[in-house]
């Protein structure tokens, strides 16, 4: 009897672990519907995802297409820009320096780059890798992204810029998103190895794991054949913009790569560094990477219960219904994307995009996990696609005022020559505002590639359209004194910047 209980037993246990490893209908029934419909909603060309589980590709697929018009489709190869997911790589990259005993990841940044200077001296001094990676410098989110954002400036120069910036916070205090200590990072990588960052990511990653598409380099993936190509809202309407190169931050985002690729990382992250039979990433550096460094807030999932939301080194890391998250998203110029790990689960969600105004690469991931996890159906997509269409309503009105402004020909309280001129940002340069018939145009040092549309609005203040979409569409507010120019600020995008710049005028 004991022995025929036993047996049952284990034929119990059995049987529920094969209904623990069966995909959620979610998956096999309702993705693709889901996904249609999502790309319908956002006007998203093309999209890719992959989820694996338990070490096995459960879902890899292309979406869509890869330009707005065209019928050439995505597929599993298909190559995306994956933007800030490529921060993981770079933060791995210095773990296995520290595996290897190269380096200290608390090691000082002057012990490797001894002519790097930050503002204030005794920051200089006490700066090390991780709060290079972790965010914890004492920067906003953002802050001195506008200065080397898609510019003409070297590596070497955004390093020289962003160590001249005044921190908002003080040092360690307050998380700040800060891509330039990625760049930092990279130099570091490069004087240690004697690799560049892109060699050394070729070498000890991306070869061992087979993801022989995989670009390090913006450059590169332009060069590629099978690209998704960026796309955005231009005047209102969904268009394809054209290639930015990044590649002086190439660090902090200029991966381009495919879920098919992907695959392979989310497959070694998930069995401690295990790819293929070979053991590409010691499950050290992986622990190493989630260790959290940094409080990034206190954070409530608007459905589910969430606590906190901390950082690591190229991770974000979050709770979500008693379960440690590991994710990051990513997004440049035309893409957004994300990568999601739930350990515990042996899951893996990514999910890449070639239109860079949607929330669903995010909504789909959490409503996959639900699907995993045995929670009820949510429809993150819908929820969050009502508000966003509320909010776009209201940007575009405010838009759309301005605009008549400008176009009611509002005549200044002084002559254009006044405000033509050279102004002077101490950190940045200048910027060359040139007097065409009715408006000004705008010039920027280490912005070949871009210029801006100043039309008069009344009260001292420019309406500035770029002739990026990235960078916007801002009011300029003027300073005038006794009736001379004296400077105005500039302010870019809040997907690039935060913060205005003084330009004063020669």
């Amino acid at each position: 009897m004991k022995k025929f209980y036993i047996i049952f037993l284990l034929l119990l246990l059995s049987s529920v672990n094969v209904f623990a490893q069966e995909t959620p209908s979610f998956i096999t029934d309702s993705l693709d519907i889901y996904v249609e419909r999502a790309l319908e909603q956002w006007q998203i060309p093309g999209a890719a995802v992959l989820v694996v589980k338990d070490g096995k590709v459960v879902i890899v697929k292309g979406y869509g297409v890869k330009e707005l018009g065209s019928n050439d489709k995505i597929d599993e190869n298909t190559l995306f820009m994956i933007g800030s997911n490529t921060k993981a790589f770079t933060g791995t990259a210095l773990a296995l320096l520290e595996h290897e005993k190269k380096l200290k990841l608390e090691d000082k940044v002057i012990k490797y780059l001894s002519d790097f200077k930050m503002k204030d001296e005794w920051v200089t001094n006490e700066l090390n890798l991780i709060d290079i990676i972790s965010h914890r410098m004492g920067m906003e989110t953002f802050q001195g992204d506008f200065m080397y954002w898609t510019s003409d400036l070297t590596s070497d120069e955004v390093l020289e810029k962003f160590g001249k910036l005044t921190p908002l916070y003080n040092f360690r205090t307050k998380y700040g998103y800060t891509n330039a200590g990625y760049a930092i990072a990279g130099k570091v990588i490069e004087k240690i190895s004697g690799l560049k960052w892109e060699d050394y990511l070729k070498e000890r990653l991306f070869l061992p794991l087979k993801m022989n598409s995989t670009t390090a380099l913006s450059t590169d993936y332009f060069e590629s054949e099978n690209i998704a190509k960026p796309h955005t809202y231009v005047e209102g309407k969904m268009s394809l913009i054209p290639f930015q190169n990044i590649d002086n931050l190439a660090p902090c985002g200029s991966i381009g790569s495919s879920v098919n690729e992907i695959s392979h990382w989310i497959i070694a992250q998930l069995d401690s560094g295990r790819y293929d039979g070979e053991n590409v990433i010691p499950y050290n550096v992986i622990e190493r990477t989630r260790y959290p460094q940094t409080i990034v807030r206190r954070s409530r999932h608007p459905f589910n219960q969430s606590n906190f939301t901390l950082y690591g080194l190229g991770w974000s890391l979050e709770d979500y219904e008693g379960k440690e998250i590991v994710s990051h998203t990513g997004g440049v110029n035309g893409f957004v994307t994300s990568v999601t790990l739930v350990p515990s689960e042996n899951l893996g969600i990514v999910v890449l995009t070639n239109n860079d105004q949607n929330a669903f690469f995010q909504m789909l991931k959490w409503e996959i996990i639900d699907a995993y996890l045995g929670l009820p159906y949510r429809n993150y997509n819908d929820f969050v696609f009502q508000r966003a269409i509320k909010q776009k309503e209201q940007t575009d009105n405010q838009v759309l005022a301005l605009k008549d402004s400008a176009n009611m020909n509002i005549k200044p309280e002084f002559d254009l020559y006044e405000v033509a001129g050279r102004y002077i940002n101490d950190i940045y340069g200048y910027a060359d505002l040139i007097q065409k018939e009715n408006y000004l145009e705008l010039i920027l040092q280490h912005h070949s590639r871009m210029k801006g549309k100043l039309e008069y609005i009344g009260n001292n203040r420019f309406l500035c359209t770029y002739s990026d979409p990235a960078y916007g569409i801002r009011v300029f507010p003027f300073e005038i004194e006794n009736g001379k120019v004296k400077a105005f600020d500039l302010y870019v995008d809040n997907f690039i910047e935060f913060l205005p710049y003084k330009f004063v005028k020669e």
